[in-house]
């Protein structure tokens, strides 16, 4: 295959985007823009280039097909864009410096929104999260939440599927744990106008609503204030009263939940680990909360959740996160548009993100773990395929470095996936990148990926580990992480450069970890316990000290849970926090943090560099002002990648 592009079989006219607010253009059919986009020439790109934020991003189709909802880039900078798919103005709509966390079409007039924003509090600061309803034209905009709203406000229940502009919507009242408002009530609202009645009152210890298809709240999920003790209650129908059908009273404990209500009375599908600990799709009898068989699994790996279908009392697909992410069409209909999809594109990856409410539209992502790729749209009716989007401007379509997934063992036998990429052309006796991930409850897979590819095109491999406790490999792989921050996980890392140089791809004496998150926390493990085997080390946004992160938890609803989980990552939690052992760090390492971050807080990076510099250390700190902790801005993705090029280029050259 070719580093280029792919052949692309295309038909119809163009609906390009334009880079620039309020543009449209329909100049160039989407195969020339893959050739312009493969006769570039070779060469190093520059910095900016993996800094560019997505040009496009969770594009969603009206349920006509009329318009799509999405967020574009404009000079550097993400909006809310509604975009006509007739050649009309795309309608820009701005939030201030509001978060826009999620967004979707209820009908084709009308789209609900959920933001968030930190306010002032009693002397200090909460994030505040609300929802919006947004006409198609981008001319309007409704408050949702009513003006007694407290702090969550933004919970979707249900979304109408006649075409009315309804919604059920679950929010506070109150900030006060000792007030009934406290607890979310649902409430019917009409978005067209922002009007709103009480479907159900708040219910003390419950958190989360659920409904069936027709908007019945079926089930609620909730929990103690400090989040010890669960569960789940459930009526049938809205004549019935909620009775409590399960309890979980331990971390390990889970409750009996339904991911989808069948139209069946008591019938419903449950996501739960099958013999083997690994996630699958199972029926459920939810009178006698007994499972029944399994429609669905993949060996060897958990599933992610389910695609439902247009009436919301079924589904048509199942998300799968092998080693790499996708949707496995349970849909007859869905899976053949699926494979004529894939005929069209050849020698690409072609993933449907978004459908029409008829199934009859599809919005199309070719790329893969080696390209950003772009956006198409695909219409049913006359097997046409229009170029939307690029994702990023200046690679288009080209393939970058290429990206597979190994398997090793650990020093004590257990086996590990890690996500490797190497330079393109090059296979042996590389300087490595270790790219442990956030979390530590996720995982890494074949996705495009701007800072693995940065750094394989300055001639780096990087390995991604998914060490014990990740996410997506059975509960008991997650289980072996109990216990082992910064212990067995940080082995677990370790042991990748061992088999890297094994077989022969990286070279043991060049080599740096980097990371973000928890990621970040274990470049700074690194650096304080295993500086004979990496010469540096660059922490994003890392935990320093998690007793300090209990502390600042202690704030949340469920501050005793997650206490308590923090107590179990480790035997003692002061002696694997590497703030407590700035003297023990024995090479250089780059410490980046943003002060907008409200994941990690900016005190866990900014206390370390201190420590380190009175033990007289070699440690880089940058703080950035505006950002977050996901990169949201192209500035601070420049600035990290210039300062982690530079940093790397003192202390790990290529």
């Amino acid at each position: 295959m070719s580093r280029w592009g792919w052949s692309l079989l295309v038909a119809g006219g163009l609906v390009a985007i334009a880079a620039t607010a309020g543009a449209q253009t329909a100049d160039k059919p989407a195969e020339k823009a893959a050739e312009k986009e493969a006769e570039k020439k070779t060469g190093p790109l520059e910095t900016s280039v993996f800094a560019e934020i997505p040009s496009f991003e969770g594009p969603e189709l009206s349920p006509g097909g009329n318009a799509i909802a999405a967020k574009v880039a404009v000079n550097g900078t993400q909006y809310f864009a509604i975009i006509p798919l007739d050649g009309s103005k795309m309608r820009l709509v701005g939030l201030g410096e509001a978060d826009l966390n999620w967004w979707q079409w209820v009908n084709d007039e009308w789209l609900v929104l959920g933001i968030g924003q930190l306010m002032p509090f009693e002397g200090d600061e909460m994030y505040v999260s609300r929802a919006v309803s947004v006409n198609a034209t981008g001319t309007k905009i409704n408050k949702l939440a009513s003006r007694e709203a407290a702090q969550d406000a933004d919970d979707l229940v249900w979304t109408a599927t006649d075409g009315t502009p309804r919604i059920l919507m679950a929010s506070q009242m109150s900030v006060y744990a000792n007030q009934a408002g406290f607890w979310p009530q649902v409430d019917e609202i009409d978005v067209s106008t922002g009007k709103r009645k009480l479907v159900l009152h708040g219910r003390e210890g419950i958190w989360n609503w659920y409904a069936d298809g027709n908007g019945t709240v079926r089930m609620g999920i909730g929990s103690s204030l400090d989040g010890r003790t669960r569960r789940a209650v459930y009526r049938e129908s809205d004549k019935d009263s909620f009775k409590t059908i399960d309890k979980a009273r331990t971390h390990k404990d889970t409750l009996t939940v339904p991911s989808l209500f069948l139209k069946a009375p008591g019938k419903g599908l449950m996501i739960s680990d099958d013999e083997g600990g690994y996630s699958a799709l199972y029926e459920l009898d939810l009178t006698t909360l007994t499972r029944g068989k399994q429609l669905f699994a993949t060996k060897g790996y958990d599933i992610g959740g389910l695609m439902p279908d247009r009436t919301g009392f079924n589904y048509v697909g199942v998300y799968v996160n092998e080693d790499k992410p996708g949707i496995r069409w349970t849909d007859s209909a869905l899976e053949a548009m699926q494979k004529t999809i894939a005929d069209r594109i050849k020698g690409g990856e072609p993933r449907i993100v978004s459908l029409n409410r008829d199934r009859t539209m599809a919005i199309v992502h070719v790329g893969g773990a080696n390209a950003p790729g772009a956006y198409f749209l695909y219409r049913a009716a006359d097997d046409s395929m229009q170029f939307l989007n690029t994702n990023n401007s200046a690679i288009g379509m080209k393939r970058m470095h290429p990206v597979r997934t190994i398997r090793y063992k650990a020093r004590d036998g257990l086996e590990i996936a890690a996500v490797l990429t190497l330079p393109f052309g090059k296979k042996t006796n590389l300087p490595l990148i270790v790219m442990p991930h956030g979390g530590p409850f996720a995982r890494d897979t074949e996705e495009w990926d701007w800072w693995t590819q940065f750094l394989a095109e300055r001639g780096y491999a990087v390995i991604q580990p998914n060490y014990r406790g990740s996410s997506g490999y059975g509960t008991p792989f997650t289980e072996k992480g109990l216990g082992q921050w910064g212990l067995a996980m940080q082995d677990d890392l370790n042991d990748a450069v061992a088999e890297l140089a094994k077989l022969g791809i990286a070279d043991p004496k060049r080599v740096c970890m980097v990371g973000a998150s928890y990621g970040g926390y274990a470049a700074m493990r690194a650096a304080q316990r295993d500086g004979k085997l990496y010469r540096c080390a660059v922490a994003y946004a890392g935990v320093s000290d998690l007793n300090r992160m209990i502390n600042h938890n202690s704030n949340f609803l469920g501050a005793g849970a997650r206490k308590d989980w923090l107590k179990m990552q480790a035997p003692d939690l002061k002696s694997v926090s590497p703030v407590n052992l700035a003297d023990q760090f024995s090479i250089p390492i780059l410490l980046v943090h943003g002060k907008k971050d409200r994941v990690v807080p900016l005190v866990q990076s900014r206390v370390m560099a201190q420590k380190l510099r009175a033990a007289g250390k070699d440690v880089t700190w940058i703080e950035q002002p505006e950002a977050d902790h996901h990169f949201s801005r192209s500035e601070d993705r420049l600035e990290f990648l210039k300062a982690l090029e530079a940093f790397l280029a003192k202390h790990n050259p290529a």
